[in-house]
């Protein structure tokens, strides 16, 4: 079995015990962060086409153009780029636990996103963003940490899970599963999206009684 496909069997497990159990996450968080520092320089190259093609269609159901976004596990930063380009009103963070990740993200920037998209490491387990500090929290292939999700995220705000290969992709949580969770902590609104064998799902997060 080659390295790639042996990383997709540890993402899998990994995904199901962190979301079963968001305590086991610093027991996989090292061994993570290696593998995706090692995949960096060819992760453009491994990935599927049509990666981000649900993600997109939810980033065009927004009802309101977001100004301030985040794009956890921004991995070699498309995402982020991806809103950054859908709204380009939009500040935009792009954060991500590899830096080799962030490096290869950071040599996308141009002169005109530069001043709009910045990269940065963080753990989605522990983000460093104050309270209500986006209007969007977007995930592509991502490990949900929903506590943190909804903290990070200001009332009336949206959280957009996708999925590049559906129930085939590594990372992957069910989107019954998404919206439990989602539910139970005041998300509401729920759109599920599909374009080819990429899926998404997009919540709102409802204003304070």
């Amino acid at each position: 079995m080659n390295r790639v496909a042996i990383g997709r069997k540890f993402a899998r497990v990994t995904t199901n015990a962190v979301v079963a159990r968001p305590r086991l996450w610093r027991f996989f968080r090292r061994f993570m962060r290696r593998q995706f520092d090692a995949l960096a320089p060819h992760w453009d190259e491994i990935r599927s086409p049509g990666h981000l093609a649900a993600y997109q269609r939810a980033l065009a159901a927004l009802p309101t153009p977001p100004a301030r976004a985040l794009d956890l596990g921004t991995g070699t930063g498309d995402g982020a780029l991806a809103i950054a380009a859908m709204f380009p009103a939009a500040r935009v963070v792009g954060a991500d636990l590899a830096e080799g990740m962030l490096a290869q993200a950071r040599e996308k920037l141009s002169t005109q996103t530069a001043d709009r998209i910045r990269f940065e490491r963080a753990d989605a387990a522990q983000l460093p963003y104050a309270d209500e500090s986006f209007d969007l929290v977007a995930h592509a292939n991502m490990i949900p940490f929903f506590d943190e999700v909804s903290r990070v995220l200001a009332p009336g705000g949206h959280v957009l899970f996708a999925f590049s290969v559906g129930p085939e992709t590594p990372i992957y949580v069910p989107f019954e599963r998404l919206r439990a969770e989602l539910a139970r902590r005041g998300f509401a609104d729920f759109a599920e999206f599909e374009e080819g064998a990429a899926t998404a799902l997009l919540a709102r997060k409802r204003p304070s009684p």
